[in-house]
């Protein structure tokens, strides 16, 4: 991955702009990204997401979606369309 520094800050703002509120969980995927495990961490807040039935905006899954056709990670990204709720 030659852009880390890109993932990282994106990875960042969608944490940032996410539904997870378990401080544990925002304290492991801060700490992926210290270690530079974007990967893992835009992996992990997807699942997260997923597992614990949040709802995301549809204009926040497609940032989702943006991010991960780059980091190809699309299947992650494409089962949360689910979760998207607009009002």
């Amino acid at each position: 991955m030659t852009q880390h520094p890109f993932y990282r800050t994106a990875i960042e703002r969608l944490l940032n702009d996410s539904p997870i509120t378990r401080e544990d969980a925002i304290k492991n995927l801060r700490e992926f990204l210290m270690v530079g495990e974007y990967g893992l961490a835009f992996d992990t807040m997807c699942s997260w997401i997923y597992e614990d039935d949040l709802e995301i905006s549809s204009s926040y899954h497609d940032r989702l979606r943006e991010l991960a056709d780059d980091m190809d990670a699309v299947e992650v990204v494409e089962n949360l369309r689910e979760h998207i709720h607009d009002e």
